[in-house]
């Protein structure tokens, strides 16, 4: 019986140590693709961006701070409005009110006319999204990465614990044997 728990040990030691070695592998895959898609896009922080100023984004932590200075454009460019507390349409002088009936008219679909800085802010909400995502899916491989670790170096510790402890245990056996064998005065 401790031979099977000798080999259910060592399989699986051995398990932990592939999966730790796989979450590894696949965590440094998914950060190198997290950077080389940032890199590939060719995003420069603008000057006024306090941690990317003129810095080509290609991390995560990078693109997360970009997308910070891109809602402070934002604001900037709505005076201070999001796109929740802006009016949703145009008047006939061009100034933005929330009554669909004081609107003005699209003369080509008869639609009220929308307003346009409200697009600004549909705009920078997909750019930000898809570049916190990116925040988000770098650190999901870093802790890939950690938790590989992990579990490599506990298999590790396990198969030395399981090919370790039934020899020590069977040498202790042994010499207690042969110690009880000796008369006392032959020592």
């Amino acid at each position: 019986m401790s031979k099977l728990y000798i080999y259910a040990g060592i399989a699986a030691s051995c398990v932990m140590i592939c999966i730790g070695i796989g979450a590894i592998a696949v965590g440094f895959a998914g950060r190198s693709d997290v950077r080389d898609e940032l890199a590939r896009e060719n995003i420069v922080g603008t000057p006024d961006m306090k941690k990317v100023a003129n810095e080509k984004i290609d991390t995560g932590g990078e693109a997360r701070d970009f997308a910070a200075g891109m809602r402070v454009h934002t604001l900037a460019a709505t005076q201070g409005q999001t796109y929740a507390e802006m009016p949703r349409f145009l008047d006939k002088n061009g100034k933005p009110t929330a009554d669909e009936k004081a609107a003005a008219v699209d003369p080509k679909s008869g639609e009220p006319v929308s307003n346009p800085a409200r697009e600004i802010w549909v705009t920078e909400t997909a750019l930000t999204n898809a570049l916190n995502t990116s925040y988000f899916a770098e650190n999901v491989a870093n802790f890939a990465i950690v938790m590989g670790l992990a579990l490599l170096l506990a298999g590790i510790g396990f198969l030395v614990l399981t090919l370790r402890l039934p020899w020590r245990h069977a040498e202790e056996e042994s010499a207690s044997k042969a110690r009880a064998g000796k008369p006392a005065l032959a020592s």
